[in-house]
């Protein structure tokens, strides 16, 4: 395996030039011919649901009024001088006509005119490619452009909202708050190396190669998103700290060995090839361990698990692809450049205060783990206090954006229910207006529920309630009210059919089908908010209930749709999830530190030092934001993502430290390997941990500023577990263990088989 990273090194060496070159031209590249990675992030959790959800179902059921392979935008338009008026109803009509001459508009629906009589409400839908894209700009664009245009001379305003709108506000400001976390992760990273190395062109070195990565892989990612591969919002930000942090720290493990290799009297360029055949297998199995914990993700059932491994996992290759050649060759090109001022010589020798430490760790390694486990088991009961919350089921639009606007007039103007709504939907075998009964019963039996208010449904539709009678009086009299226009033509009134019932019976058709086999009920829920965890919490009770009522009317199907049954569902499927990616990760990983570290004792004590730090982590988590912040809960996948990250990133510095450890016992007792190793990396892992922790506490801040306390929860979150891991559980803990079990570490290895005090040099490595 030395035999092998020797070459690379020496290739890196020799070919620097063409290597460095090659990395700059690949960026630039793909930067230019491929799509951005915000351009095809999804932010809507409730997409990310598996088809067999009972929220997907519900979906596929309401089809009819949101139809599949459309999109729907919604325009609000408002009076600034109060009232419609006639001239108001007649530019809103003009608007509607110019709207569907817009490219890709290929049904404009009008919703309704509110209550107070001061807005009226209009839904496109267009066929462009569903999904987040460029195409969606485009037609969020165009759907503005025609809204200013028709309403530019009149006492009218209008705004385009809808999840669309929204998703397109979100990816601009989220493109934004990219770059802002792109550029304070990098000012934090090099002011901590300017710090680490006492250097000039050190910290650039280091950063340089998680930079290209960086601009390098998210637009490779964005054109497989276009392929098939799922992208979630969160990704583009996470890819961001995880690539800084791991390219940062496997440009630390290299120049420190480096430097090491320099004091023992190496030049510059064999101290690099000895850097990279010492520290390759360490940087390869770390990312391997850290690639393989993201693969696992694709096991999980819910989307926005899956669609986070994949990408990341691409990230995290390109950067070990780069720590294998693009480090070492900056390294060998800048020369002994790269140290100054500072000026590492040969037989410079410095311990530290991590050589002090790991003298105290060898003397005391009981009292170090037992003092350790007692502080760590005590952070980790409050770990039994996580409450699950910060699902969001839809994307919220930036404050002051157009889409914020028309989300806060319909709330406004128009009934809760069309804002954010719960639909019940029932199917039938034949049409409706067959048995019209049957819609007097459902909207009797949902108000017995005691789960719904504001219930609107084909005879509920304005200020004026039809009877079931009149309704299919009315539908023979006028035909399919889905042919109908809003306001009734002149011709169509008679004596017998008033304007009124005209109105009423015509928005019925935001609630019956055209074929009338499906009818849809728009309902609030009695528990408010449909986010909160009574609302939440009361789905199961809800999907019994509509499927009672489905089949005491005959209904062949019924379904619920909406936020709370879609975070139910989330809620759900996520906690499954757990269940199953974490034994597989678990798994995998188990398997490469075996591989790496030959023996088939340390891998048990590795990944169980994870658990001890995982629930640590998670219980100061808690303390922190539950219990002395008062948040409703933890975002539900920070769990999730901490036990994979810790998972992934604590066995990434347990390598180094060990394999160090490995290498050292070939020549000394097993407490003198122990001490050199942690005197020589324990600045490097702490570094290194300190580094990403950092590059997570950014990503909080932004996560703050830019409004999402999910964000903010998932980075300090992570950053605190990291910076407990690094600084106690790999540097203290670990070692420790490893001087009581003696040489039943290295079972069943070579090293194990050594039963002298002094491991003797001609032991060869396994």
């Amino acid at each position: 395996m030395h035999k092998f990273y020797k070459g690379v090194g020496t290739f890196a060496v020799k070919a620097r030039w063409f290597i460095v070159i090659f990395w700059f031209v690949a960026t630039i590249l793909a930067v230019h011919f491929f799509p951005s990675l915000n351009s095809v992030a999804n932010s809507n959790n409730s997409a990310f649901l598996p088809a067999n959800s009972p929220s997907t179902k519900a979906e596929a059921l309401d089809a009819p009024f949101s139809p599949t392979g459309v999109v729907p935008v919604q325009i609000v338009v408002v009076s600034k001088n109060g009232l419609l008026t006639s001239s108001d109803i007649n530019v809103i009509d003009g608007l509607k006509t110019q709207l569907s001459r817009v490219t890709s508009i290929v049904k404009v629906q009008d919703l309704g005119i509110s209550l107070d009589k001061q807005a009226e409400l209009i839904q496109v839908l267009s066929n462009t490619p569903q999904g987040p894209s460029a195409s969606d700009n485009v037609l969020i664009s165009d759907l503005t452009a025609a809204v200013k245009h028709n309403l530019a001379q009149s006492d009218l305003s209008g705004y385009v909202g809808g999840q669309v709108a929204v998703q397109v506000a979100s990816q601009s400001k989220s493109g934004n708050t990219s770059n802002q976390l792109q550029l304070f992760s990098i000012i934090f990273i090099l002011v901590l190396l300017f710090l680490v190395f006492r250097s000039i062109l050190a910290p650039f070195l280091v950063l340089l190669p998680a930079v290209l990565v960086v601009a390098l892989s998210g637009p490779v990612i964005a054109e497989l998103a276009h392929h098939g591969l799922q992208v979630s919002a969160i990704s583009s930000f996470l890819l961001i700290v995880l690539l800084l942090g791991a390219g940062t720290d496997y440009g630390l493990f290299l120049i420190f060995r480096q430097r090491e290799e320099i004091r023992n009297g190496m030049s510059h360029h064999d101290a690099i090839i000895k850097a990279v055949t010492r520290v390759g297998e360490s940087i390869t199995f770390s990312a391997g361990t850290v690639i393989a914990a993201l693969l696992s993700l694709t096991a999980s059932t819910f989307g926005i698990y899956k669609s986070l491994g994949a990408p990341l996992a691409i990230g995290i290759f390109f950067m070990l692809l780069a720590g294998l050649t693009l480090l070492p060759a900056l390294f060998a090109i800048f020369g002994r450049a790269v140290f100054w001022p500072s000026r590492p010589n040969p037989n410079q020798k410095k311990t530290g205060v991590w050589g002090e430490i790991s003298a105290t760790i060898v003397r005391k390694p009981g009292v170090t783990l037992v003092i350790g486990i007692i502080l760590f088991g005590v952070m980790a009961i409050f770990s039994a206090g996580d409450k699950p919350a910060g699902f969001g089921g839809t994307a919220t639009a930036p404050k002051g954006s157009s889409a914020a606007i028309a989300t806060q007039l319909v709330t406004q103007h128009f009934p809760k229910t069309s804002s954010n709504p719960t639909a019940v939907i029932f199917k039938f075998n034949q049409p409706i207006w067959q048995n019209p009964s049957k819609l007097t019963q459902i909207q009797s039996d949902l108000a017995k529920t005691g789960y719904f208010n504001k219930i609107s449904g084909p005879l509920s539709v304005s200020t004026l309630k039809l009877t079931a009678s009149e309704w299919v009086k009315l539908h023979y009299a006028l035909g399919n009210p889905q042919n109908l226009p809003q306001l009734p033509p002149s011709n169509l009134l008679s004596g017998s059919i008033t304007k009124s019932e005209y109105i009423a019976y015509a928005e019925s058709k935001n609630f019956v089908s055209q074929d009338g086999q499906t009818v849809q009920y728009l309902v609030g829920l009695t528990t408010g908010d449909p986010q909160n965890t009574t609302s939440i919490d009361l789905v199961p009770q809800i999907r019994t209930s509509v499927t009672t009522i489905a089949r005491q009317v005959s209904a062949v199907d019924s379904g619920v749709a909406g936020e709370a049954p879609a975070i139910y569902d989330i809620s759900s499927v996520s906690s499954s999830d757990l269940k199953t990616v974490i034994p597989i990760a678990i798994l995998i990983i188990a398997i490469l530190l075996i591989l790496v570290m030959r023996s088939l004792v340390a891998p048990l004590y590795l990944i169980a030092s994870v658990a001890v730090s995982y629930f640590a982590a998670l219980g100061v988590s808690v303390l922190l934001f539950i219990d002395i912040l008062h948040d409703g809960g933890l975002t539900f996948i920070l769990p999730f993502l901490m036990f994979v990250f810790l998972l992934a990133l604590g066995e990434d510095y347990n390598i180094l430290v060990m394999t160090r450890i490995r290498e050292e016992a070939h020549g000394l007792t097993l407490r003198q390997a122990v001490s050199k190793a942690l005197s020589t990396t324990g600045t490097t892992v702490t570094s290194a941990g300190l580094i990403l922790a950092g590059t997570f506490v950014v990503f909080a801040i932004e996560g703050a500023i830019s409004g999402s306390s999910e964000i903010s929860n998932v980075g300090f979150g992570l950053a605190l577990g990291i910076i407990m891991d690094t600084f106690f559980v790999r540097t203290l803990l670990v070692p420790s263990t490893v001087v009581l079990l003696g040489r039943i570490n290295w079972w069943p290895s070579k090293l194990y088989k050594v039963k002298s005090e002094v491991y003797p040099e001609t032991v060869e490595e396994d």
